[in-house]
C-alpha cells in the first residue's frame, strides 16, 4: 500500500474548460421538459457554472484531507479511503458505492461515523471507515483486464480488510455497491459481520401466488418498478451490452459526460425540478469532474457488462434465498430507483433482520439524507 494524493494537473482543467467552451450543442423539442432527456436549456446553464465557478481545487482539497491509499489486489490498483476513529472501540466498515457514483457520495458521512462524538452521537457507534473506488472507476482505473463483475470485486473487497489488518468488519453499499456488499458477506462469512444495504431489489417469486398476497402499496411499488424497468433503464442497456461505443463520447465530451450522469441525479432523487433540489451542484459536479478527470466513464460501465454477462444459473441466485449467514439490514428511501416489497424480500434474504422506511430520500442516500443513512447504520450494526 503506498499513500496517495489527487493532484490533477493544471492542463488537464484548462482542457475541460475549452472544451466544454467549444461544446457543439443539439437541438431540442420545444415544451418536452426532462420526458426525453436532460433540457438544453437547463444543461447550458449547469455547463457554464463548471466551467466558470465550479472550484476543482477546493473539492480536491477536501478530499486530500482524508488519507487516501493505492493498492495492487487481483492485478488492479485499488484506490481507498481509510479514515481511523479516534474511539479505541471502533469496529470496521467499508462502504462500496455504485455508478454514477463514486467515494465523492461518502464525504459528508465520515465524520459521524468515525466520530460520533463530535456530532452529537455515542461514542460507542464509531467506525473505522474503508471506502475503496469500485475497478474501472476513478483512481481505480482502468482495470486494463476483463473479468472484474461483482463477484471478483467482492473478493477484493476481502482481501483489502484483510491486509488492512480487520479480523471482524461490517459492510454498506448501495447501487453497485449493494451488490458488491452481498456478495462480500458470501466470499469472507467468517469475516463480515453484517451487511447493510440503502437500496435492493426484489424479484418476484416463481410461486403466483405470492401476488395474492401483496397489499395496496405493495402493488404500488411493483407497478414503480414495472414502469422503471420500461422507461428507466436504458442505459443499463447500453453499459451492459456496448460499453465501448458509449465511452468514445463520454470520454470526448464533458457535456456528453456531464448530460449522462446529472439525468440520473434528477430521475432517482428526492428532487422536483432540478436535481441540486436533492444534492448540491458543487457536489454534482464533483463527482462528475471526477469521472472525467480520470477518464473512466468507460471503465466503470464494463462493471455492467462483466456482471449482466455472468451464467444463467448464477443470475437465478439474485431471485433467492442467499445462503448468507450474517444478518442484513435494509434502509428505504422513497424516491430511490426501485422501491423492494418487503414480505419478498424476506424470502431472498433469509437473515433480513432489520427493515427502515424513510419518508424522504432517493438512491444517493449519503449524499441526500446524511444524517438518516449514518443513524440507520447506527441502529443496525449496534445489535450485531
Amino acid at each position: 500500500m503506498r499513500p496517495f494524493r489527487i493532484e490533477v494537473p493544471q492542463a488537464d482543467l484548462d482542457d475541460l474548460r475549452r472544451r466544454i467552451a467549444a461544446t457543439r450543442w443539439p437541438s431540442e423539442v420545444p415544451g418536452v421538459g426532462w420526458s426525453r432527456g436532460v433540457p438544453v436549456e437547463y444543461l447550458k446553464e449547469l455547463a457554464e457554472y463548471w466551467h466558470s465557478s465550479y472550484d476543482w481545487r477546493a473539492a480536491e482539497e477536501r478530499l486530500n484531507g482524508y488519507p487516501q491509499f493505492i493498492t495492487e489486489i487481483d492485478g488492479s490498483d485499488v484506490h481507498f479511503l481509510h479514515v481511523r476513529s479516534p474511539e479505541p472501540g471502533a469496529r470496521p466498515l467499508i462502504l462500496t458505492h455504485g455508478w454514477p457514483g463514486s467515494v465523492i457520495e461518502f464525504l459528508d458521512v465520515i465524520g459521524p461515523l468515525t466520530d460520533p462524538a463530535a456530532h452529537g452521537g455515542d461514542p460507542a457507534d464509531a467506525f473505522h471507515v474503508v471506502i475503496p473506488s469500485i475497478p474501472g472507476y476513478g483512481f481505480s482505473g482502468p482495470t486494463g483486464q476483463t473479468g472484474w463483475d461483482i463477484r471478483r470485486v467482492a473478493r477484493a473487497w476481502a482481501t483489502l480488510m484483510s491486509d488492512l489488518g480487520y479480523d471482524r468488519y461490517f459492510v454498506q453499499g448501495g447501487d453497485w455497491g449493494m451488490a458488491i456488499s452481498l456478495e462480500l458477506g458470501l466470499a469472507d462469512p467468517e469475516h463480515v459481520a453484517g451487511v447493510h444495504l440503502n437500496f435492493f431489489v426484489t424479484f418476484p417469486p416463481d410461486d403466483p401466488a405470492a401476488f395474492a398476497e401483496l397489499d395496496e402499496a405493495d402493488l404500488a411499488r411493483l407497478n414503480f418498478g414495472a414502469g422503471f424497468a420500461d422507461d428507466g433503464t436504458g442505459w443499463q442497456k447500453i453499459q451492459s451490452t456496448r460499453p465501448q461505443t458509449l465511452a468514445y463520447a463520454l470520454t470526448d465530451s464533458p457535456v456528453g459526460q456531464l448530460a449522462w450522469i446529472v439525468e440520473k441525479f434528477k430521475e432517482w432523487t428526492d428532487s422536483d425540478k432540478v436535481p441540486e433540489d436533492a444534492i448540491s451542484r458543487d457536489d454534482i459536479l464533483t463527482n462528475v469532474s471526477l469521472y472525467w478527470l480520470t477518464a473512466t466513464a468507460g471503465s466503470s460501465a464494463q462493471l455492467y457488462y462483466e456482471s449482466t454477462h455472468l451464467n444463467a444459473d448464477y443470475v437465478k441466485t439474485w431471485g433467492g434465498p442467499w445462503p448468507l449467514t450474517m444478518p442484513v439490514g435494509v434502509a428505504v428511501f422513497p424516491r430511490d430507483a426501485a422501491l423492494p416489497i418487503r414480505r419478498w424480500a424476506e424470502r431472498i434474504l433469509p437473515t433480513l433482520t432489520h427493515w427502515s422506511e424513510f419518508d424522504r430520500g432517493g438512491h444517493f442516500a449519503a449524499m441526500e439524507q446524511p444524517e438518516l443513512l449514518v443513524g440507520d447504520v447506527r441502529a443496525f450494526f449496534r445489535a450485531n
